[in-house]
Parts: C-alpha cells; sequence; structure tokens
C-alpha cells in the first residue's frame, strides 16, 4: 500500500460498485476497500513470474492494459504511472485519468534504471524508444488528465502535449498523528528501494556526518544499499501500517533526498508534526513550507544534504504549526476535488 494504491482507495470510495481491472492484483497486500470491490486480475498478472518480475516484462504491459474490457463501460477512470492510461475510452463515455507520473523509466529518469547487468540495459536501451512512441500515443485515448502536482502536470504537459488538473492528494490525518514528544535521536528514510528515490544519498549522507539514520521499505536496491551503509545506518525493512506512524513520531526530520512526483511520505510526516528535509525540486515544494514545517537543501548532493543535517535543530520547528499545515491535505478536500473533476468532465455526456 504506497501513495498509488491510497488514492485508489478514494476512487473505491466514490464509485463502491465499480470494477476494478488490474494487471496485477495480490489481496493480502492492498486494503480491505480495495479487497471488498470487484476486482479482475488481467491475464497480464497470470503469466508465469508476472507478479515477482514484472519490471523485466515492461514491454508487454502496454499490449496487456488493452485487454481491460472499456466498451462496456460510461466512464473509465485510471490511475497511471505507467500503462493504465492506456486502456481504451469506452465506445460512448469518457476516458478520465489521474496520473502520477509519465512513464518515468523512459523519460526522465531513464539513467536511474540502469542495472549495470549489461543485457537488461541493452533491452532497455532498445524498448525506450517503442515505449515512448506508445506513452505519448496512447494519451488519444484520454478525454481529460488530472494530475498529483503541479510538477507532474508541467512533465505531462512537456512529453505529451496534454494539460493537466492538479489535484493534491492527502494524507491520512487520523492515523498519523503527533505525540508532541521530544524526538529520538535518527533521522528517518520512508521510500521503496529503487534507483530514483536516491536513497543511497541519504546513507553517504548519515556516513559522512556519522548521524543515527533509520530506513523503513524494501525493493530491489536493497542489497546495494546495505553494502554501502555505515555503522550508524539502519534497515527496519517493511513495517507494518500500525507501526509506521511511531516512527515519524520519533524521528528528528524525514529526509527527501530525491526529486519526488509528489510523495506522500513528506505528509506523513508533517502529519506527525515532525519536519521535512528535502531536495529542492519536485512535489516536496508543494507539501514543505521552508523554516517552518522543514528545511530545503538546493544541491542535488550529498555533501548538502549532510550540511543541511548537521545544522538541523529539533527546536526550532513546531510540531502543532506542523500539523496544522498538514491538515490542508485532508482527505475530505481530496475526494471532493475528485469528485467536482470527475462531475465536470461527464456533465455534458449523455
Amino acid at each position: 500500500m504506497r501513495g498509488g494504491e491510497r488514492v485508489l482507495e478514494h476512487f473505491c470510495a466514490l464509485f463502491p460498485k465499480a470494477d476494478v481491472h488490474t494487471l496485477i492484483y495480490e489481496p493480502e497486500k492492498v486494503s480491505p476497500s480495495i479487497r471488498a470491490m470487484n476486482v479482475t486480475e488481467l491475464p497480464f498478472g497470470r503469466l508465469p513470474g508476472a507478479k515477482k518480475n514484472y519490471r523485466n516484462m515492461l514491454p508487454l504491459m502496454p499490449l496487456a492494459i488493452r485487454q481491460v474490457p472499456s466498451a462496456k463501460y460510461d466512464l473509465i477512470l485510471s490511475t497511471s504511472h505507467c500503462v493504465a492510461k492506456g486502456a481504451f475510452a469506452p465506445a460512448k463515455g469518457k476516458h478520465l485519468s489521474y496520473v502520477f507520473s509519465p512513464m518515468r523509466y523512459v523519460w526522465d529518469h531513464f539513467r536511474d534504471y540502469q542495472s549495470g547487468t549489461w543485457w537488461k540495459d541493452a533491452a532497455l536501451h532498445l524498448a525506450r524508444a517503442p515505449l515512448q512512441r506508445w506513452d505519448v500515443g496512447s494519451c488519444e485515448r484520454v478525454d481529460s488528465f488530472a494530475a498529483d502536482s503541479a510538477h507532474i502536470a508541467s512533465k505531462i504537459r512537456r512529453f505529451w502535449q496534454r494539460e493537466a488538473k492538479v489535484i493534491l492528494p492527502s494524507v491520512e490525518l487520523g492515523r498519523f498523528v503527533p505525540n508532541f514528544n521530544p524526538p529520538d535521536d535518527y533521522f528517518l528514510v520512508v521510500a521503496a528501494m529503487v534507483a530514483y528515490k536516491k536513497v543511497d544519498r541519504a546513507i553517504k549522507a548519515a556516513n559522512l556526518t556519522k548521524q543515527r539514520l533509520v530506513i523503513v521499505g524494501k525493493g530491489p536496491e536493497e542489497a546495494r544499499l546495505r553494502q554501502i551503509a555505515g555503522p550508524s545506518v539502519e534497515f527496519a525493512g517493511h513495517v507494518s501500517d500500525e507501526e509506521l506512524p511511531r516512527y515519524y513520531q520519533r524521528a528528528r526530520a524525514l529526509l527527501y533526498p530525491a526529486t519526488e512526483d509528489y510523495g506522500i511520505t513528506a505528509l506523513e510526516s508533517q502529519a506527525c508534526g515532525r519536519p521535512v528535509i528535502a531536495f529542492a525540486a519536485g512535489g516536496a515544494l508543494e507539501t514543505v513550507v521552508e523554516g517552518r514545517t522543514g528545511t530545503f537543501f538546493q544541491e542535488p548532493s550529498v555533501k548538502a544534504l549532510a550540511r543541511v543535517m548537521l545544522a538541523h535543530n529539533d527546536g526550532a520547528f513546531d510540531p502543532r504549526v506542523i500539523r496544522a499545515h498538514a491538515e490542508y491535505f485532508s482527505p475530505v478536500r481530496f475526494r471532493e476535488s475528485l469528485r467536482q473533476w470527475i462531475e465536470d468532465e461527464m456533465r455534458f455526456f449523455a
């Protein structure tokens, strides 16, 4: 249950009787509200190895998403960071797509996804141009886009030559709450261990400053990251929904070492009254307020992050002020914005 799944929960709440079609479905890994839906796993998910090795099957996904039975619906809602927006529009209805990012592996984060394994990298290089063409061409199947940040709306304009309405996602204010106790002695990273998250930048900064760092998350980069981690770095692995707020509540600050598309973890930290140290780019600029709810470092480097970590003053931030800022990003506001977007787009459909 990452940010995309949290957004999907809001669509499920708006349309509790809707059908859900997905490339891969693992019921035990999603929330009860998603499991309660009528979920259909497309044939792609039943291919040998698809659930564990889906990243290596990226070139098959554009064909797989065509199997959504769009014709029988009046409205298709897709939530997409990869190929979901490639589902066809209904025969007589509309397709509205909420986008977390254009396909980052073939656009601006292409280098971050180089594995160092020659045959994998060669395959990605061969697939890049065809996937870019498909990514642009499949936009014709979408009547209206919404983006999870102005940062992503600018990418949609740049890569797809389309406009998108910006609807900032919400944070679970009831689950992520402050405890108002002094923090422990650690900085925190909560992230999937993939290259573009730049978790290695946070680890190297902790090594350099000898500051304690706790990392929550799993992913394909974990083995490499463990190899470079010094003695002040701890790996907590996967933690439950119940445990996660406690990691935020006790942290000195959440580290945001990469350019995030939007980044729900920054809001989770702020909802817990804890500040964010973020690279000054991307979605963090839309959720973190310099000096009030966090601090930005200006250069995308280990030394720049290390300097801010060393200068961080726990007493300079008021948990109540940080929490008040997070409350703007409420689930009620987000769901109402989604509902209004959908109603506006469907108003003249008959």
